[in-house]
């Protein structure tokens, strides 16, 4: 394997984290003995990240599409984090300098789960590490009609002209409107889709597809993509300086 250049580490990368449910009927288990194998595998890979100097990670943990799964793995997805953190709290929190935020719908996920994922964002306010945000109930679609709301809002009470929409300040009303650009996209499994994730973020962001189930997405695979990442040649519709193409 190629080394990893540590000047050119991404800032900001987003992961879909796909393919618990395969990697558990692979071991002849039910789907969310993969998930929790999952949720160890994110620890993991947020402390690498975290270690090497990437400074936001943003991932698709649960979709507004998600509700059309089997009832008794969604109500896993609901109740599970709230056991994980409250078992692994000095390992998530505690001992780590990472900064936990959430982003999605707030109304439909049971008061258990927001509980929990509230007080692991109060619990790391202070953190100065990376940003580690999970997407709960989120959705690209969700996230951009609601955008389009408030500066709907804003027009009809005569706060901006219609003239002053433009990308970035459609970008400024993102639920990712404090991050950086969205470097690299991961997405495990094999899938090559964006399943709705980050559609607007992910406009000028490198794809990375694996065929890694994510329960086996370590911080080895994770290095592979930073590899690869670093090095493609990103133009952002322009041409490469090395180009000789006039």
């Amino acid at each position: 394997m190629a080394e990893l250049d540590m000047t050119r580490i991404p800032e900001h990368i987003g992961i879909i984290l796909d393919g618990n449910g395969r990697w558990a009927k692979k071991r002849h288990m039910p789907r969310m003995y993969g998930h929790r194998h999952g949720a160890f595998t994110l620890r993991d890979i947020a402390k690498y990240a975290d270690s090497i100097g990437v400074k936001y990670m943003t991932v698709y943990c649960f979709s507004t599409e998600n509700w059309k799964r089997p009832s008794d793995e969604v109500g896993y997805l609901m109740k599970a984090p709230s056991q994980f953190f409250k078992k692994f709290f000095k390992q998530l929190v505690t001992d780590t300098n990472i900064r936990y935020e959430v982003i999605g719908r707030k109304d439909r996920i049971p008061a258990i789960l927001s509980d929990t994922l509230n007080n692991a964002v109060e619990s790391t306010k202070d953190h100065t590490g990376m940003v580690l945000t999970l997407c709960i109930d989120y959705g690209s679609y969700d996230e951009i009609t609601t955008v389009v709301k408030e500066i709907a809002s804003l027009a009809k009470e005569d706060k901006i002209k219609v003239d002053d929409i433009t990308p970035e300040l459609i970008t400024n009303h993102l639920f990712t409107k404090d991050y950086p650009k969205l470097d690299l996209l991961i997405r495990t499994s094999g899938e090559c889709r964006l399943s709705n994730f980050l559609l607007w973020q992910a406009a000028y962001s490198e794809l990375y597809f694996t065929d890694t189930l994510f329960p086996d997405f370590n911080p080895d695979e994770l290095k592979k993509a930073l590899i690869d990442f670093q090095s493609r040649d990103r133009r952002f519709g322009g041409l490469s300086k090395w180009s000789s193409i006039k």
